[in-house]
């Protein structure tokens, strides 16, 4: 049986920068890294950009080379899943046998990708875009495809969208509710896509539930909508959301139920246990406290630093400012903060050119940024959020003041 000291489960973002903080910081015990995969920590946000476009190779993606764990001291145990946790003897056991015991234990399994329920939903090309192999499975079989079916309209649908017209398919985006990106940007920055996607030539669909999956041969061969009609479609690719991967947790008795919860310095109700990343519900102080998850690579690395810290014995909690990003044909949407029960929004420049801001407010502050080729407002419009500044709507949405001057 083995044994270490600190036991990471997850090997992505949130996994690998704990691992490497932890010996940053000076912590000389032994550490042990755990992934589903068989690949050593990588970069998941170029996986359905330019790595699905072939324009960067898997070895420009790695967190780290490969021999940097080695020289570190942290023993990778890669292809491997977890299927419990006895936070009473302090094990952790291996799908197909094994154990291992720890002395910290630190959750960063991450999510699981939602798949269609439907009919056919388990068809050979209906792919998700979660891991490597998602989307070698995916390239290896569009030289064969002409049409593609896209569900779900947040940024993995989009960016997935994206790449496929560069790369000269067909595209239909299919969103089952009103608007894109709805659960993570107001109306200005969803119709603006909207148009984006299909003046490039995307059969852009709004309020289009998927009812099944048409199959032929075992293959997908369409996508049938819940108003009866259907569509042709070699391929699809779902992008609605994904699950936190926390079952052995909560199986164990860890408070939560969308994530596992965790206090401000990342600490779970088990004793000795930790959750970083996507699988860590927090009270967030951009979100109004609200407990939630955050899907991001910022929010994988900060609390990853949080909880490394709290375990050399320097505890600081988790305040960080959330930010995420997302590159689409020639566009590039950077956000700052949360725009969780935003009232009101003010739209900083011209959509029209290809250059603006969606600035969100409650009760009159600034609590989040939605910048699109507008990394000027992007940065200067982080203090605004970091301050909850009250700024009057027809200052803010005068593009000839810098934000910094506000």
């Amino acid at each position: 049986m083995n044994h270490h000291d600190v036991v990471i489960v997850g090997a992505g973002h949130a996994g690998a920068q704990a691992a490497i903080q932890l010996r940053q910081l000076g912590f000389a015990g032994s550490i042990a890294l755990i992934g589903a995969e068989p690949e050593p920590p990588y970069e998941r946000p170029p996986l359905s950009k330019e790595y699905l476009a072939g324009e960067k190779d898997f070895e420009r993606m790695l967190v780290r080379p490969e021999a940097f764990w080695a020289e570190r001291g942290v023993e990778l145990d890669l292809g491997t899943f977890v299927t419990a946790v006895d936070p009473r003897s302090k094990r952790i056991f291996i799908e197909g046998g094994g154990e291992c015991r720890y002395g910290i234990l630190i959750w960063a399994a991450g999510g699981i990708p939602r798949r269609l329920g439907c009919e056919g939903g388990d068809l050979a090309g209906v792919h998700v875009v979660r891991r490597k192999a998602d989307v070698d499975s995916i390239r290896s079989e569009l030289d064969s495809v002409r049409r593609v079916a896209v569900v779900g309209g947040g940024y993995i649908g989009l960016e997935s969208a994206a790449v496929l017209r560069k790369l000269g398919k067909e595209v239909v985006l299919l969103e089952a509710l009103d608007r894109l990106l709805a659960r993570v940007a107001g109306p200005e920055i969803s119709d603006f896509y909207a148009a984006e996607h299909r003046a490039r030539g995307v059969d852009v669909r709004l309020g289009a539930a998927v009812a099944s999956i048409a199959g032929k041969g075992g293959r997908v061969a369409g996508v049938r909508l819940q108003d009866g009609s259907s569509i042709e479609a070699e391929l699809a690719i779902v992008g609605i959301g994904v699950e936190a991967a926390v079952a052995p947790l909560l199986a164990a008795g860890a408070d939560g139920a969308n994530g596992v919860e965790v206090d401000s310095f990342c600490r779970t109700s088990l004793p000795d246990v930790y959750a970083v990343g996507d699988c860590a519900a927090h009270e967030n102080p951009f979100a109004a406290s609200l407990r939630i998850r955050l899907e991001s690579v910022q929010n994988a690395h900060d609390q990853a630093t949080t909880a490394a810290r709290a375990i050399v014995g320097n505890a600081q909690p988790y305040d960080s400012i959330p930010w995420f990003w997302s590159n689409q044909y020639d566009l590039r949407l950077q956000t700052v903060g949360l725009s969780v029960g935003y009232d009101s929004t003010v739209v900083r420049g011209r959509p029209e050119e290809r250059s603006f801001s969606v600035i969100y407010l409650l009760d009159g502050r600034v609590i989040a940024l939605d910048c699109v080729n507008s990394t000027r407002d992007y940065v200067q419009g982080r203090k605004l959020v970091l301050e909850r500044r009250t700024i009057e709507p027809e200052r803010l949405a005068d593009t000839a003041v810098p934000l910094k001057e506000l």
